[in-house]
C-alpha cells in the first residue's frame, strides 16, 4: 500500500504539457451593467504601485489605468457582467518588475477567476498568499523568474483547471496538498527542477487526446514509480526518455503508442514493467539486460515471432503476461518457465502441443492461464503438488482430452475453468477439498455422471457452470438440502438432468434471495471491487441471445439457467424467494401447471424464459410488478385466455438497444438512450442531474451520504449502477471503478466524454420529454390465448418483434399497428 501522501499525488498530476486550449472564461465584452467595486479598484491601483516603472520595460497596460474610473474598462481587466466583481486579470507581456509580496493587494481580489502575469520579472518565491484566491480557475505564471519551493497553499485552489508555471526555476518536492486540485485538466511545469519527486501516477487520465511533452522526465531523476498507462493522448511515447532516470523500480506505460529503439538501453534496474496495448511489433531487446525484472505485462500487442528463450533466464521473473497476441505467430511449444514464476498468462495466442509435466516442478506457481490456444493432450496429473499455492487454473478453449485426474486438483484453487475442451468422465471429487473455491466452469465438454451434490459443502462457491455436457439424473440430493448460500451464477443447461424440483428447492440460496443492502455492505462489490484481477469469462443466455460476462459483470449478474434438460413437475414455488435474480431460463423442459403468481416477488428480474414447456392457465396479472423485466418468452405452452392488458409485457420494457459505450462512439447518443432507459424504469431521479447547478462536487458528496443512510435510495442507486455497468465496456469500467454512487459514475462519464454545450443539453432535454415507454419483443406463440389483441400495444413505440402464432385470437386485422415506427416482424398466423 502506498502512503496517503503518495496516493494523493495521483490526483494532482493530470497533464504535463497539452496542446489543447485550456478552458477560457468568457465574459460579456459590452460595458458591464455594474461599475467595479471601489474596494477592488483600490486593490488594483495599489497592486500597480507595487512594481517599479523602470526595469525591463514599463507596463503598457497598467500605465493606461486611471484612478477613480471604472476599473472594468481598464486594460487587462474583465468583470463579471452580473455582479461587477473583477473576475479576470491579464497582464501577459506587461513586464512587471519586482517581487510578488505576501501582503500584495492582489490577494484581496477574492472573486478573481483568471490570473495571467506571464512574462514578468517577479524575481522571488511564489508567496503562500496565492492560496487566498480560492475562486481561481486559471493561473498562468510562465516565465516569471520565480524560484524556490512551490507553496502548499496551492492546494487551496480547488476550482483550478489550468496551472502554467513553465519557464521558472522551482525546486524541491511537489506539495502533497496539490492532491486537492481534482478539477485540474492542464498542468505545465517544464523547465522546473522538482528533483525530489519519487512517485508519479497519471494512469487512465483522459487529456482529451491532446499532445503531451514528455521532456519533463529529463528533470525528474528521483522517480522510482511512474505510471503513464492509458493517457488517451496522440503523443508517441519514446522509451529513450526514461533512460536518464537514476532509480526506477516501477515503469507502467500500457495503453499508449510506444516507440522502442532496437538499441535502447535502460541502465536503471526495473522491477515492474507494463507495456500492454502499446502496438509493439517485436519483443523488446532491452529486457534481456533487466536482470531485476519481476513483473512483465506485454499483453495485447502485435509481437511477431517466438518468445525469446533469454526471457526465461531472467533470474527473478515472477509475473509474466503474454496474452492476446493471437493475430501473430506465438506458435512455439510451451516454454520452460523459471522456477521463480508466480503468475503466467499466455491466453489468446497460438501455443500448441501438450502442457508438459515439468510445469509441476514450479512450486511457486499461483496462477496459470492458458486459455484460447491450441494445446492438446491430457491435463497433467501433478497439479496437486502445488498444495495450496495454485489458486487459478484456466485452460478453457483448447483441445485437451481424456479424464480430469483427481491428482490435478490443488486444494488452494479459487478459480477453475476447463470449458470448451474434450474432457470426459466425472468431475474429480477432490474438488471437495478446495475450501476456497469460488468459480467452476466445465462448459462444453463430455463430462458425465450425476449432479455433483458434494459441491454444496464449499462455503464460498459463487459460480457453477456445467452447461453442454452429459450430466444426468435428478437435481435433488438423496438426503439434505440443495443449499448453495453464495451462488450467483448457476447454469446447468443442455444436459440430461431429469425429475421434479421440490417446492422448497431454492430455500437456501441466500445470495440470490437476500436484500442487496444487508449488513455485509455487499453493494461495494457491484461497482469498485471486481471479483479478481485475472481473466475469466462465462457465456450466458440472456433475453434469447448469448451474452459473454467479463470483468465487473460477474459482480452484477445473478442467473439461473436450467433450460434444455428433462425436468418435469410444477415450477418450484421457492424460486420466488430469489429476489435478486436477474436472469431466469427454464425453457425446453416439461414443466407443467401454472406460472406461480409469486414470481412477482422477483423484482430485479430482467429476463424470463419459460418457453417450450407444458405450462397452462392464464398469465398472472401480478407480473406487472416486475418493473425491470425486459424480455419474456412464454411461447410453445398451453396458456389460455386473453393477454392481460395491464401486465409489464405491454406497459413497460427495459431492453431497447443495450449497446456498450467503449469511449470511441457517440457518447451523446449513448447518453440519450441511457436517459430514456432510466426514465422507462422510473430511475431518472437517481442521477439528480441539474445542468444549471455549479455545485456538482457537493451534490455527489450529498448523494453518497444519502445512499449510505437511506435504504430506498440505496436500492435505486444500485439498480442504476447495475444498468450502467452492463452498458459500459471493460475499459470504461476500469476508469470509473473508484466511483461509489450512480451519480458519481454519471458525472465522471460526462466529464470525460460529453461536450458540455448548452445546445446539446437543450437537445437532450427536449428529446427526453418525447420518449415513451414501450415493448421491444413480444412472443406468446403456440398457446391457447383468445380474444382480441390488446390495443395498448399501440403505445409500445419501440416494439420490433410480435409473434402471436398458433393461438385463438379473433378480430379484424390490427391496422393500428402500422403507426409503430420500428415494427420489423409481425406473425399472426
Amino acid at each position: 500500500m502506498h502512503s496517503c501522501s503518495e496516493r494523493k499525488m495521483i490526483v494532482w498530476i493530470l497533464c504535463l504539457v497539452s496542446s489543447l486550449s485550456y478552458p477560457i472564461l468568457i465574459f460579456a465584452s459590452s460595458p458591464a451593467k455594474h461599475m467595479c467595486h471601489p474596494d477592488e479598484r483600490d486593490a488594483l491601483w495599489e497592486f500597480k504601485s507595487e512594481f517599479h516603472p523602470s526595469g525591463l520595460a514599463a507596463s503598457e497596460k497598467t500605465q493606461r489605468w486611471r484612478n477613480n474610473t471604472d476599473c472594468c474598462t481598464w486594460d487587462g481587466i474583465t468583470c463579471d457582467p452580473k455582479t461587477g466583481n473583477v473576475a479576470g486579470l491579464n497582464l501577459l507581456g506587461s513586464s512587471l518588475y519586482g517581487s510578488l509580496r505576501s501582503n500584495s493587494s492582489l490577494f484581496r481580489l477574492q472573486h478573481l477567476q483568471s490570473l495571467d502575469l506571464s512574462s514578468s520579472n517577479l524575481a522571488g518565491i511564489l508567496p503562500d498568499s496565492i492560496g487566498n484566491l480560492k475562486n481561481l480557475r486559471v493561473l498562468k505564471l510562465l516565465e516569471c523568474n520565480l524560484f524556490g519551493k512551490l507553496p502548499s497553499s496551492l492546494g487551496n485552489l480547488s476550482y483550478l483547471t489550468h496551472l502554467d508555471l513553465d519557464g521558472n526555476d522551482f525546486t524541491g518536492e511537489l506539495p502533497d496538498s496539490m492532491g486537492n486540485l481534482n478539477q485540474l485538466t492542464k498542468l505545465i511545469l517544464a523547465s522546473s527542477k522538482l528533483t525530489g519527486l519519487s512517485y508519479l501516477d497519471l494512469s487512465f487520465w483522459n487529456i482529451r487526446r491532446g499532445v503531451v511533452d514528455f521532456r519533463i522526465f529529463l528533470h525528474l531523476k528521483s522517480l522510482t514509480f511512474l505510471d503513464l498507462s492509458h493517457l488517451s493522448t496522440r503523443s508517441m511515447v519514446d522509451m529513450s526518455l526514461f533512460s536518464h532516470l537514476m532509480s526506477h523500480s516501477v515503469l507502467h506505460i500500457s495503453g499508449n503508442n510506444l516507440n522502442i529503439s532496437s538499441n535502447l538501453n535502460l541502465p536503471s534496474p526495473i522491477g515492474s514493467l507494463a507495456l500492454a496495448s502499446c502496438n509493439i511489433s517485436e519483443f523488446p531487446k532491452f529486457l534481456q539486460r533487466q536482470t531485476s525484472l519481476f513483473y512483465l505485462d506485454i499483453s495485447n500487442n502485435k509481437i511477431k515471432g517466438q518468445v525469446p528463450e533469454w526471457l526465461w533466464s531472467l533470474p527473478g521473473l515472477g509475473y509474466v503476461d503474454l496474452s492476446r497476441n493471437s493475430s501473430n505467430t506465438f506458435k512455439n511449444p510451451f516454454p520452460l518457465l523459471p522456477k521463480s514464476i508466480i503468475y503466467f498468462s499466455a491466453s489468446d495466442n497460438q501455443f500448441s502441443g501438450e502442457i508438459p509435466k515439468i510445469i509441476c516442478e514450479l512450486d511457486s506457481l499461483g496462477k496459470l492461464i492458458l486459455s484460447n490456444n491450441n494445446f492438446s493432450g491430457s491435463i497433467p496429473w501433478c497439479f496437486e503438488n502445488f498444495n495450496t499455492k495454485l489458486t487459478v487454473l484456466h485452460l478453457q478453449n483448447n483441445s485437451l482430452s481424456g479424464e480430469f485426474p483427481e491428482e490435478s486438483i490443488s486444494v488452494g484453487l479459487v478459480s477453475l475453468d476447463v470449458s470448451h475442451n474434450q474432457l470426459s468422465g466425472e468431475l474429480p471429487k477432490s474438488l471437495i477439498n478446495c475450501t476456497y473455491l469460488q468459480f467452476v466452469n466445465v462448459e462444453d465438454n463430455m463430462f458425465n455422471g450425476t449432479f455433483p451434490f458434494w459441491l454444496r459443502v464449499l462455503p464460498g462457491l459463487q459460480f457453477l457452470v456445467l452447461r453442454s455436457n452429459k450430466f444426468h439424473g435428478p437435481l435433488y440430493p438423496p438426503e439434505g438440502s440443495m443449499s448453495f448460500p453464495k451462488l450467483r451464477i448457476f447454469d446447468i443447461s443442455k444436459n440430461l438432468f431429469s425429475g421434479a424440483l421440490p417446492s422448497d428447492y431454492f430455500a437456501g440460496w441466500n445470495e440470490m434471495s437476500s436484500d442487496v443492502y444487508a449488513a455485509d455492505n455487499r453493494q461495494q462489490r457491484f461497482i469498485g471491487v471486481s471479483f479478481s484481477n485475472y481473466s475469466k469469462s462465462v457465456v450466458l443466455t440472456n433475453k434469447g441471445s448469448k451474452m459473454e460476462l467479463l470483468g465487473i459483470s460477474f459482480n452484477i449478474y445473478k442467473t439461473i439457467d436450467v433450460s434444455e434438460n428433462r425436468f418435469e413437475g410444477e415450477i418450484s414455488e421457492s424460486i420466488s424467494l430469489l429476489k435478486e435474480l436477474i436472469v431466469l431460463n427454464m425453457s425446453n423442459n416439461t414443466f407443467v401447471g401454472h406460472i406461480p403468481p409469486s414470481l412477482s416477488n422477483m423484482t430485479n428480474l430482467q429476463s424470463l424464459d419459460l418457453s417450450r414447456n407444458r405450462l397452462s392457465g392464464k398469465i398472472p396479472l401480478e407480473l406487472e410488478k416486475l418493473a425491470f423485466l425486459a424480455w419474456m418468452n412464454f411461447s410453445y405452452n398451453m396458456f389460455e385466455g386473453p393477454i392481460p392488458q395491464g401486465t409489464q409485457i405491454l406497459s413497460r420494457d427495459g431492453s431497447h438497444s443495450r449497446e456498450k459505450f467503449d469511449g470511441k462512439g457517440d457518447f451523446g447518443l449513448w447518453k440519450f438512450k441511457m436517459l430514456a432507459q432510466l426514465e422507462i424504469q422510473g430511475l431518472l431521479s437517481v442521477l439528480n442531474d441539474d445542468p444549471t447547478s455549479s455545485k456538482e462536487t457537493s451534490k455527489i458528496e450529498e448523494d453518497e451520504t444519502d445512499v449510505k443512510t437511506d435504504p430506498k435510495k440505496a436500492d435505486k442507486d444500485l439498480r442504476v449502477r447495475s444498468l450502467l455497468s452492463t452498458c459500459l465496456s471493460d475499459v470504461i469500467l476500469r476508469k470509473i471503478m473508484h466511483e461509489s454512487t450512480a451519480l458519481g459514475i454519471w458525472k465522471a462519464l460526462e466529464k470525460d466524454y460529453q461536450t458540455k454545450s448548452l445546445p446539446n443539453r437543450i437537445y437532450l432535454k427536449k428529446n427526453m420529454e418525447s420518449v415513451s415507454v414501450g415493448l421491444v419483443s413480444l412472443d406468446v406463440s403456440h398457446n391457447q390465448l383468445s380474444g382480441e389483441l390488446p390495443k395498448s400495444l399501440i403505445n409500445c413505440t419501440y416494439v420490433q418483434f410480435q409473434n402471436v402464432e398458433d393461438n385463438m385470437f379473433n378480430d379484424t386485422f390490427p391496422f393500428w399497428l402500422r403507426v409503430l415506427p420500428g415494427l420489423q416482424f409481425l406473425v399472426l398466423f
